[in-house]
């Protein structure tokens, strides 16, 4: 079931008397979607809360999605897109797309530097709670802690490091300076020797889509990629459900379209056929890998990957970037680059008697989890466990 097909309700607001505080609640209708879209162009947010993500996960999710508008007496000040997701006997409100969220920010609009008082955050809490007395609990994951100068509103609020860390390259000084600051000398040798390999077995390009039919091409390229590439380490396939691959196609394909596009995909193809996809996004001076993958196929070991992640870092050199960010996951292939880490930050919100038994869990399970990420023992057991796991399952 489609989000259009969710019944309607009707949109809720509350009042605070602190500062004419006003939370509006609504469902993620045309209009609701064209006011946040309005109010993006005077606020600082990261990809997953673009309004262009957004408009896209909208038409495709199967939960019911909301669109939360914080306001005091000078206008907008904040907005969240979530989604409501049953679990168990509980009911959530997280940012849309879930697990493809990453580095989230919400819309904050650009007088807002230093974060916002505790007043406006209980305001934010209690307007939910009164708008939607069926959700639980706010699970708001991986978010950053600043964005372009803006400090994040919601760590005000009780919150946990992100299991998973986020990793970077500095694009200071250009590629040149890149490369002498990360084993430039073997990574151009590396990238050679690749690019020979590659090109015995028929000829090269890395492609940029620039139609919705180049980004279908790719994106179907891609997913067939990452389900064998899941189904090989024993991981469940976050891409595999087609309102997943729909919004994609959506974000991408529209975006394709565009003359500035802000969400890009990048293909290597070699002998007519796709090896490695990369789909990013673009905001401010950075340029975030929100997903890649490769071919297993007989050019597997010539490693386009890592060529087409080259290609890639050296073009946003060219254009003036300062950031190539590869997204939430600590990869030995991101580590060959990167030099800027970023520990995200987790917000789990009970408002409900409930939500205060799945917060409590959730929190439990986070801290967890960051304990067995950071461990490499516990690491390689968890990987192993997994493996088997999937094995017997399969």
């Amino acid at each position: 079931m489609t989000f259009a097909e969710q019944p309607k309700r009707i949109p809720s607001a509350s009042m605070n008397g602190e500062g004419n505080l006003r939370v509006e609640v609504c469902d993620a209708n045309a209009v609701a979607l064209e006011r946040y879209r309005k109010d993006c162009a005077e606020a600082g947010f990261m990809p997953a809360q673009s309004p262009d993500w957004v408009s896209a996960w909208t038409k495709h999710t199967p939960h019911p999605a909301i669109l939360v508008r914080l306001c005091d007496g000078q206008g907008h000040l904040m907005s969240l897109a979530l989604e409501i997701v049953k679990k168990g006997g509980f009911r959530l409100a997280r940012f849309i797309s879930n697990r493809h969220a990453n580095g989230n920010f919400p819309a904050l609009h650009l007088r807002v530097r230093d974060g916002l008082p505790e007043t406006h955050r209980a305001a934010l809490r209690d307007g939910i709670r009164q708008s939607r007395p069926d959700i639980d609990a706010l699970v708001l994951e991986r978010q950053l802690r600043h964005c372009n100068g803006q400090e994040n509103p919601l760590l005000g609020w009780p919150h946990n490091d992100s299991p998973n860390v986020s990793l970077a390259v500095n694009l200071d000084g250009g590629f040149d300076a890149v490369l002498a600051r990360s084993s430039g000398k073997r990574k151009r040798k590396q990238h050679r020797s690749q690019a020979r390999k590659l090109e015995a077995a028929g000829k090269v390009e890395r492609r940029l889509a620039r139609s919705r039919a180049e980004a279908e091409v790719m994106l179907n390229a891609f997913f067939d990629m990452k389900a064998h590439r899941f189904a090989q380490m024993g991981i469940q396939n976050v891409f595999a459900p087609d309102a997943v691959k729909d919004a994609f196609r959506t974000l991408f394909g529209d975006a394709a379209e565009t003359q500035d596009p802000r969400f890009v995909l990048h293909g290597l193809e070699v002998a007519g056929k796709l090896r490695a996809v990369t789909g990013s996004s673009r905001t401010g001076d950075r340029l975030v890998c929100e997903f890649s993958s490769i071919a297993d196929d007989e050019l597997t070991d010539a490693s386009p990957g890592r060529f087409l992640f080259y290609e890639n870092i050296q073009e946003a050199c060219s254009e003036g970037l300062k950031v190539y960010d590869f997204s939430v996951g600590d990869e030995y292939y991101k580590r060959l680059w990167c030099d800027l880490e970023t520990i995200q930050f987790d917000t789990f919100v009970p408002l409900t008697g409930k939500g205060r038994i799945l917060t409590f869990g959730l929190s439990a399970a986070a801290r967890a989890k960051h304990v067995i990420n950071n461990d490499p023992r516990l690491w390689r057991v968890a990987k192993a466990l997994r493996r088997r796991l999937s094995s017997a399952h399969g």
